[in-house]
């Protein structure tokens, strides 16, 4: 059961706990720009990663292009455009394919992209050029391209945020934004997860708090009724958090509560003992809750899932 819940945690190189944690059964691991110095070093550190993994792990990165890079130290300067400024659906494809040739090289097998909020608010100090557009049929139409680019070159897309971050007013890093519509008012934000529900392999669910689901300050990633929601779309796949050390997640149990709630998948930017210490507290709780027990299962049967459908586990 304790290698089971590992699985369900992405850590980042923060800390050294992620090497203890790659023989426990982790799931995955997370590389920002700290950790990426030269393409030699980062395969080096890549294949070191693979070789202590008990189980063979998501190696995952941040790479939407302009604002969100994580590989612009190591790639001869070039700049990719933001997904405003490369809305061209033919500048689009040749964008995410030199995006996905440079991820594949390293040896990465999942990106945190595209992200398709709607862009609403033009003060929103999050997402902004990020947006590929203020409208959802142009947002849904860019999903299409960049996600099946990422597939046919074996690595996996995971659209953001759920459920749209688009009209926030604040940074979920920094605070819990707050997203008073209505559900009606919300469909132009959930439209774009709503046409991919069906073909998506991963959700990052916002740290945000959605009136529409909750009424008490809940985050939606810890959300019951946000995540229902989500899967009442069509969405099978795999629900993960967005990063857990952002202000928007600073709940007391948090992932708990996630599990409880139907998230599949965590993301700590770090591996330090407080965060090991959150894994195996849950670990242990679990031997004696039914209900945790339970969601750990589905989780774990959806992750080795998908593992096994992009070759990562043979």
């Amino acid at each position: 059961m304790k290698q089971k819940l590992y699985q369900m945690f992405i850590l980042g190189c923060d800390g050294d706990g992620y090497e203890q944690a790659l023989k426990e059964g982790l799931g995955g691991i997370i590389f920002f720009t700290k950790d990426i110095k030269s393409p030699e070093q980062f395969r080096t550190l890549i294949e070191e990663i693979k070789a202590k993994s008990l189980i063979p792990p998501f190696l995952s990165i941040d790479q939407e292009g302009g604002r969100v890079e994580r590989t612009e130290n190591i790639h001869n300067g070039k700049k990719y455009l933001s997904a405003k400024y490369a809305h061209s659906k033919g500048v689009l494809k040749e964008q995410t394919q030199e995006i996905a040739q440079e991820l594949k090289s390293y040896g990465i097998n999942l990106n945190f992209a595209p992200c398709i909020d709607v862009n609403t608010n033009p003060n929103n100090p999050i997402i902004g050029e990020r947006a590929f557009s203020d409208n959802a049929n142009d947002v849904i139409q860019c999903e299409k391209i960049v996600s099946q680019t990422y597939r046919e070159n074996g690595i996996i897309p995971c659209v953001k945020h759920f459920p749209g971050h688009g009209d926030a007013n604040a940074d979920s890093h920094l605070t819990l934004p707050r997203i008073d519509l209505t559900l009606d008012e919300m469909q132009e934000h959930i439209a774009p997860f709503k046409a991919c529900a069906n073909t998506i392999e991963m959700v990052m669910v916002a740290h945000l708090h959605c009136t529409c689901f909750e009424k008490d300050v809940i985050p939606t990633s810890l959300s019951k009724n946000a995540i229902s929601y989500l899967r009442n779309l069509g969405f099978e796949g795999i629900a993960i958090s967005d990063d857990m050390v952002m202000s928007g997640a600073d709940i007391e149990n948090a992932c708990e509560r996630g599990i409880r709630a139907g998230l599949n998948m965590f993301i700590y930017r770090n591996s330090t003992p407080e965060t090991i210490e959150i894994i195996e507290k849950i670990a242990e709780k679990a031997k004696t809750d039914k209900e945790l027990r339970e969601n750990i299962e589905k989780s774990y049967e959806k992750i080795i899932k998908l593992k096994k459908l992009f070759n990562i586990l043979l």
